[in-house]
């Protein structure tokens, strides 16, 4: 009976999802158009490029002349080996979910092992810069400034939670040997591209259906039922608690959802949670790029957690004392 129920549930959802679909159409279509507008304007302009580099600099052997550099740091810091520290730094740089492609791809490639893998992913897969100041900080609060603050704060948690999910031991995986750069630059560029492009459209493909995900619930008076229910219980404004259940589903809506907020620190601090959290759309995102990998998201939805609200507690106590 237990297994015939386990079966039929997720089919059942599905079947209610497809009718909230017909019956909320025209909203769900309106949410598509925002979710292609968001990834036309700035996710794939954004991911793309540094999907292709940052497949290259892995296909070209950067990972291990780095490793051997960084192998002292990343080994104390992190409990990795010193290959992690490329994923670490295109994860600060390129974006969800740049650093769970690399942290992917290195353990394909054979340069870290599963176990450093899976603590890699609760940590270096993060926003970028571009999204974090562009977005959030420009597009919401009218300040480049405020964007630089959360970009460090969201960095500094980024390092903290790698500090604390790495059992304050030395690196003790036992990394595969290296493989030896075999390519050309010309043929790096032309897989690259080829990979790239299937992962952005991937990327891409999560964001407007859960898009529509959010646009279907908001028709419902879904959304405005449990706003209006965790604003009273918790004395939040209205707006803010709108925003929080919509980046926990999908990051560019929540922060979107949130322009034309006054800059305060409670305000800096909701930004900081839902762009260290990244939403369930990230999530989905980061399984798709693991495919193929061996790597376990077992820590993935708990660094997200500690990282959401170790940046929201940076982030207030910033902005009590700078704003």
């Amino acid at each position: 009976m237990k297994h015939k129920l386990s079966k039929a549930v997720p089919i059942l959802a599905v079947l209610a999802a497809l009718a909230a679909l017909m019956v909320c159409s025209g909203r769900a279509l309106e949410a598509a158009k925002y979710g292609l507008r968001l990834c036309a304007g700035v996710i794939a302009p954004s991911l793309l490029p540094f999907f292709v580099l940052s497949s290259m600099l892995a296909l070209l052997g950067l990972p291990r002349y780095l490793g051997r550099l960084a192998a002292p740091v990343m080994s104390r810091l992190f409990s990795v080996s010193g290959a992690g520290a490329t994923a670490f730094l295109l994860g600060i740089t390129g974006g969800y979910p740049l650093g769970a492609a690399v942290t992917a791809e290195l353990c394909r490639r054979q340069e870290i092992s599963r176990g450093e893998g899976e603590r890699l992913l609760a940590f270096c897969s993060n926003s970028g810069p571009a999204f974090i100041v562009g977005a959030a900080g420009v597009g919401v609060f009218g300040s480049s400034a405020a964007g630089l603050l959360l970009y460090g704060v969201h960095i500094l948690a980024a390092a903290l939670v790698g500090v604390l999910l790495s059992g304050g031991g030395q690196n003790t995986g036992r990394s595969a040997p290296p493989v030896s750069c075999s390519v050309s630059l010309a043929e790096a560029l032309a897989q690259s591209v080829k990979e790239a492009v299937f992962s952005t459209l991937t990327v891409c493909g999560f964001v407007v259906f859960f898009c529509c995900v959010t646009g279907i619930l908001d028709a419902l008076g879904i959304f405005s039922a449990l706003s209006g229910s965790l604003a009273a219980a918790l004395h939040l404004p209205l707006g803010g608690t709108r925003s929080l259940l919509t980046g926990l589903l999908e990051l560019g809506s929540g922060i979107g959802s949130m322009n034309g907020l006054p800059l305060t620190p409670g305000n800096l601090a909701l930004a900081a949670f839902l762009l260290g959290w990244g939403g369930l759309s990230v999530f989905c995102q980061t399984l798709a790029v693991l495919s193929g990998s061996g790597l376990r998201a077992r820590l993935y939805l708990p660094g997200r957690l500690l990282h959401g609200l170790l940046s929201a507690a940076l982030a207030l106590l910033a902005g009590s004392v700078l704003l």
